[in-house]
């Protein structure tokens, strides 16, 4: 199967896309703190992974797929004292996506997805602000993690809202970039402290919610197999989404 990376296509092969019913992915992350042991582009990481997985999951469906450039910068006040956090408005991020959506549909693009593990408050409330009011003629499909019905499905640490940097994270990095898996994982302590717990209290930083060191969960029992099934699942969910919602 041909993975169709949007960046590494010619205009003429998009244009040789059908378009009409193709769907477009974008990957959307954060640059943000991911304690001792992972790199700041981890959300990156795990969106990239999760949209390709989408893009496979549609072609098997004969549904043909376009995976677009990633969203690097978006809200990550959660990590906002960390050095190398980079953070903008919520604002701009849901401005962005929609005028993305919008050069999409002057291409006969109808249908955008959003890949997304970046769970800060801000950042999903931009992302759903963007698909509750696509532009005319286009639909912004937005798999939210934090919903119930979709964080049953996955993991029993991600289910717990302790999954920041934890096994959950660093289990898929080591399935996709391996090298940038820190050695100083194993050496970490369990966190079980509860983000989703955290903010419904009304934390607004990682050390208010209990996070030092910028990481939650269990870090030190990341496998690379774990990973993969876990951006398989994400990939699936995405998909099922898009076909749900035509």
């Amino acid at each position: 199967m041909t993975l169709r990376s949007l960046a590494e296509m010619t205009w003429e092969e998009v244009r040789a896309v059908d378009r009409s019913s193709a769907v477009a992915i974008l990957p959307v992350g954060a640059v943000e703190a991911h304690g001792p042991h992972l790199p700041l582009g981890t959300d990156v990481i795990i969106a990239d992974a999760m949209a390709r997985a989408c893009a496979e999951e549609l072609e098997r469906r004969d549904r043909p797929a376009l995976v677009l450039p990633p969203i690097w910068y978006t809200a990550a006040a959660f990590a906002r004292t960390f050095p190398g956090t980079i953070g903008v408005d919520g604002a701009t991020v849901a401005a962005l996506v929609r005028q993305i959506a919008e050069s999409l549909l002057e291409q006969e693009l109808t249908t955008l997805a959003i890949a997304n593990a970046h769970l800060d408050p801000a950042h999903l409330d931009s992302l759903r602000s963007a698909a509750a009011e696509p532009p005319d003629g286009s639909r912004i499909v937005f798999l939210d993690l934090t919903r119930r019905r979709v964080a049953e499905q996955l993991t029993e640490e991600f289910r717990t809202g302790a999954c920041h940097a934890g096994r959950f994270e660093g289990s898929v990095v080591l399935a996709e970039r391996p090298e940038l898996f820190r050695s100083e994982a194993h050496a970490l302590e369990p966190n079980p402290a509860s983000l989703t717990t955290a903010i419904r209290a009304g934390a607004t930083s990682f050390e208010e919610a209990g996070g030092p060191r910028a990481y939650f969960g269990w870090p030190a029992d990341a496998t690379a197999e774990e990973g993969r099934e876990t951006v398989g699942t994400l990939g699936r969910l995405l998909a099922d989404l898009v076909e749900d919602t035509r």
